[in-house]
């Protein structure tokens, strides 16, 4: 008989999204007359721009013609979306980059999972708490943690507290670590990090010989023009950073799937002699030989996100979303929540009312308001006392949850 891979059976509870579909579907099922508004997962509600649907049909339309026909495409993804995202995302921020070192892949969350696959099992490996479970989850999934404590701190993790009192901004891993994620700006608790505070980051990487594995999925949303959207922009990060980018959120792409991975020359890696060995060629490696590639009307659509037309499609429907976060933080801190995030994010991180447990709100709120969110011990230890909410949503569905919470809750 097969033996199945026991370290999934260290993950204690339901990844945490299915749970809060289970409590949805039960609380529902019990009362089919209740309108339910869901601000849990960050699943976009905007249709995709013109522009974007444009390019679909006409990349749809290619390959109904023998002359334009495309059928596998490179692993690494076709030239001309890369060529756009050198181009159009990061020569404007004065990062150079050349195209062997940017891999589309169909999504942020498959790459932060599926990097580990070039890294050896004795690399000791730091996150955030609380964090988005992605990076947590996987790491034990590969065999990286022992079991976890009463807490839900996995043994062989290092987890750098993420608090309040330090504007929910990661500590440095106290013990060595060669991996360290990073999220910014940040999924659960919308917090950014300044260009100064990345060059802490990646001094300390440097000085340690580490990695930094850098998150950049929502940095569509800063608003403030002095916040960075790159590690790159911070001299040195090219030889420490490997970043993960995504147009999930950015151009609404939750169900089309598009992401890329920036993986530069200089990033490297020992083997088992001490041997530096370029990252960006194990990845390469890894893709050509476990993904076949994103297909060509999804990477034509992903181009046209950065067309004249395209970009400003996509900022109005990215504003309309901030919008949404402005409401959301304004309305509950008038009634006296305290809500953090929101400004150059489209999550709110707000504390529980009067000492509550995240889970023990998760059901007020759904029982009372009939509002989804999302409990911070879901994000980690750390996020316990802590609730997520997310802007994207129909603003009128914004607006109404804001009253019903601000009505039953304040």
């Amino acid at each position: 008989m097969a033996r199945i891979n026991d370290n999934y059976l260290k993950l204690k509870a339901g990844y945490l999204f299915p749970e809060i579909g289970r409590r949805v579907r039960t609380f529902a099922e019990a009362n089919p007359q209740a309108k339910i508004i869901r601000l849990g997962i960050g699943d976009v509600t905007r249709p995709l721009p013109p522009a974007i649907i444009e390019a679909f049909h006409q990349a749809v339309n290619d390959l109904g013609r023998r002359e334009s026909f495309h059928g596998y495409g490179p692993e690494q993804g076709y030239g001309f979306l890369i060529d756009v995202l050198i181009d159009k995302v990061y020569q404007p921020l004065g990062v150079k980059l050349h195209g062997g070192e940017i891999f589309i892949s169909d999504g942020s969350k498959c790459d932060t999972a599926n990097i580990l696959d070039i890294f050896d099992l004795g690399n000791k490996v730091a996150l955030g708490d609380p964090v988005y479970p992605v990076y947590n989850d996987t790491n034990v999934m590969v065999g990286r943690s022992g079991e976890a404590d009463e807490k839900g701190y996995y043994q062989g993790l290092v987890y750098m507290p993420c608090l309040e009192k330090n504007n929910f901004l990661p500590e440095f891993p106290r013990e060595k670590a060669d991996l360290i994620y990073l999220c910014f700006p940040n999924n659960p608790t919308g917090a950014t990090a300044s260009k100064e505070i990345l060059k802490k980051w990646v001094d300390f990487a440097l000085a340690t010989d580490a990695l930094l594995l850098f998150d950049a999925a929502y940095e569509a949303f800063i608003v403030d023009p002095a916040l960075p959207r790159s590690i790159y922009e911070v001299p040195g990060a090219e030889r420490c950073a490997i970043e993960f980018r995504s147009f999930s959120k950015t151009a609404g792409f939750t169900g089309v799937r598009c992401a890329f991975t920036v993986i530069p020359d200089g990033v490297t890696a020992k083997d088992v002699t001490g041997e530096k060995i370029q990252l960006n060629k194990l990845w390469n490696r890894r893709q050509s030989t476990k993904f076949n590639g994103v297909s060509y009307p999804v990477q034509k659509a992903a181009a046209a996100v950065y067309s004249e037309q395209g970009w400003s499609q996509v900022k109005e429907i990215i504003g309309y979303y901030m919008e949404n976060a402005r409401i959301i933080r304004s309305g509950l801190n008038q009634a006296g929540l305290t809500v953090y995030g929101g400004e150059n994010a489209p999550y709110l991180w707000l504390k529980t009312v009067g000492g509550m447990s995240s889970w023990d709100f998760f059901d007020k709120l759904l029982g009372e308001c009939h509002v989804v969110g999302t409990p911070g011990s879901g994000f980690g230890p750390s996020g316990e006392g802590f609730f997520r909410l997310s802007a994207f949503g129909d603003r009128d569905n914004i607006e109404e949850a804001v009253a019903r919470i601000c009505k039953n809750l304040c």
